[in-house]
């Protein structure tokens, strides 16, 4: 795991050096065990290095044998070995033992289609030095992240955005396009960024860049198969694959250990791999629950070590800035906080950690992919009937029941855009200066992707809308921001290629069954783990972030934010304060909102004010 950076320019070997090394420095946080670098009259390619698999000769750019293809590559290929192998029998010559360098010999021996061949979780780029072209591509599920700038004589790629920053040509400029998306789906939306020119590769895409000109193609898409298998059937697939998956996923030189809430996803990871270190963070709170408790007992009855922290409102607050310099965007995602808290502390004794991300996406574990029995009653009523029900619900104060009417009188299209809908359009727009509502329509955002899943089942079709939105741009996203800036490499056994080829042939009525969220996996993870941790319910990091703002401390604190003269630029600031004092009055629960715009200033004053890496807390 690392992370890198380079750039396309017009630049002297002699000028490109040093910026490339700046580059390279800021994002040490990424790799701070060697770096690497690369440059010649065209391109600059910058490495840094977080060791964990061939040790004493992995380090990067890494070339063929004739020195005409430099990789600079960031990621893990599980299946290397098999691949190194039959590379050998073709002839090549390897000179390490690396992932990396199977990714250079494949691509010459199978071109661009090496990134059908791969297992894993990779961002990388190929410089092919005589036709004077970079290759490059993203995992199929976006684990790994990859930026690229498009500038006036200047590309620019990265694992961080914050690297382009270093390069003096970089124009950094506010995209106001971007404020309006964030706030109705807490993140930045493919595959525009907040800065202008600063684009995101979408996962299962490749690109080439020749002469200026970028092309960019899809090599990887969903494509729901739901067979007929009987529930053993699907239980044993199931078993079969996830452990050959977690087998590949704790290949390493260095120890793995993992992250592990209560729930039944980390804990089927935790039971299997056999891993000896496992890390928890909460919230303690009188009369809350306080999911490392029962961590702890799985920890005890499988005879690992636990170390587990409760988070405070003090070390939540003190860390934001930290955490959404990292993010290089703003993200409203509450759990990026413990998360954070949660890679510091394993960092200080692992280098490498297993997690469950994907499981809730690929096995179908949200509520919201549910359809409640009074739901299911209510639109049984004609369409019109609800539609008109909704109407007048809309120009209804907020109280209870007003948004089950609204969702039940809505298309699909326009009530579901994945597990985060902070506002709607207009009460971002009401929110916002005339200036910031120019971004997109939320129904824009997720139209394509309706569009290419159109005729599947509802299921199906909130899914898919999570695989392409939610998880990679949400919960992958923050989930390596979080783990690298404590140097800290996170994998994720659920993504992987083999596992989703048996998810996405769970016949429907597995996936959900008399609403039982994940139910062919629970089946599958209750030959493993006690039935309790089976049947557990989903329940996150549950961030009292709601509670906090209420008490005058940190109402005080959010307040003299939403306050600052040039919030006014981008915010009505009455309409702030109004959100702000209502929710603390307790007219109805504003905390999303009050935290996806405080989320934003805060970000903002970073990158835009400040102009400086924000100082970390001493205890941390």
């Amino acid at each position: 795991m690392c992370g890198f950076a380079g750039f396309i320019d017009g630049l002297s070997v002699e000028e490109k050096n040093p910026i490339i090394r700046e580059m390279g420095d800021t994002i040490k946080h990424r790799g701070p065990d060697g770096e690497g670098f690369y440059v010649d009259d065209s391109i600059a390619m910058g490495f840094r290095r977080l060791s964990i698999i061939d040790l004493s000769l992995g380090n990067q750019p890494l070339f063929n044998e004739t020195k005409t293809l430099a990789i600079n590559f960031n990621g893990e290929i599980y299946n290397y070995k098999e691949l190194r192998e039959e590379l050998i029998s073709k002839g090549h010559v390897f000179a390490t033992n690396s992932d990396t360098e199977v990714i250079v010999h494949g691509f010459e021996e199978y071109g661009k289609a090496i990134v059908e061949k791969l297992r894993g979780m990779f961002a990388f780029v190929i410089w092919d030095s005589v036709n004077k072209e970079l290759f490059g591509a993203r995992d199929p599920f976006g684990i790994k992240p990859f930026y690229y700038y498009t500038g006036e004589n200047l590309f620019m790629y990265g694992s961080e955005i914050k690297a382009f920053l270093r390069h003096p040509n970089f124009k950094k400029e506010l995209n106001k396009d971007a404020l309006k998306t964030y706030l109705m789906f807490q993140y930045s939306v493919p595959t525009d960024s907040f800065f202008v020119d600063v684009h995101k590769l979408n996962p299962g895409h490749c690109f080439t860049f020749k002469d200026g000109k970028m092309s960019i193609r899809q090599y990887f898409k969903i494509d729901y198969r739901n067979n007929d298998d009987d529930l053993d059937t699907c239980v044993e697939k199931i078993n079969k694959v996830m452990k050959e998956s977690i087998e590949y996923h704790k290949i390493s030189d260095v120890e793995v250990g993992a992250f592990l809430s209560s729930g039944v996803d980390s804990s089927y990871i935790v039971a299997n791999a056999n891993v000896d270190k496992a890390f928890t963070v909460g919230f303690e709170q009188a009369g809350g629950f306080d999911e490392t408790a029962d961590a702890h007992d799985l920890c005890e009855i499988l005879h690992m070590k636990h170390t587990r922290k409760h988070i405070t409102p003090e070390m939540f607050f003190d860390i934001l800035p930290t955490v959404q310099y990292h993010s290089d965007e703003p993200h409203a995602n509450l759990s990026a906080v413990p998360l954070y808290y949660l890679a510091n502390m394993a960092s200080k004794e692992v280098k490498v950690v297993l997690s469950g991300e994907g499981a809730d996406e690929l096995f179908g574990g949200y509520y919201e992919y549910e359809t409640p029995p009074e739901y299911a009653k209510y639109k049984k009523l004609p369409f019109w009937f609800r539609r008109g029900v909704k109407a007048v619900a809309e120009r209804l104060p907020n109280m209870k029941g007003r948004h089950f009417l609204i969702k039940a009188g809505s298309k699909l299209e326009e009530s579901y855009i994945g597990q985060a809908f902070i506002m709607n359009n207009e009460e971002a727009d009401k929110l916002l200066k005339p200036a910031y509502r120019n971004g997109k329509r939320y129904e824009e955002v997720t139209a394509f992707r309706y569009a290419e899943i159109k005729g599947k089942p509802e299921l199906l079709q909130k899914m898919y809308l999570d695989m392409n939105l939610w998880l990679p741009y949400d919960i992958l996203l923050k989930a390596d921001k979080m783990t690298m800036a404590n140097s800290l490499e996170l994998r994720v056994p659920f993504l992987d290629r083999e596992v989703f080829k048996v998810s996405e042939e769970i016949p429907l009525k597995y996936i959900i069954h008399d609403y039982i969220t994940k139910y062919a996996f629970r089946k599958a993870a209750n030959k493993t783990i006690p039935e309790e941790w089976a049947k557990r319910k989903k329940l996150g990091f549950l961030v009292p972030f709601k509670d906090w703002i209420k008490e005058d401390r940190w109402y005080e604190q959010v307040k003299s934010m939403f306050e600052k003269e040039w919030v006014s630029e981008f915010f009505n600031t009455a309409e702030l304060m109004k959100l702000l004092n209502d929710h603390k009055n307790g007219k109805w629960n504003f905390g999303r909102k009050i935290y996806t715009v405080y989320a934003f200033l805060i970000w903002y004053e970073i990158y835009f004010i400040k102009n400086e890496v924000p100082a970390k807390p001493s205890y941390v």
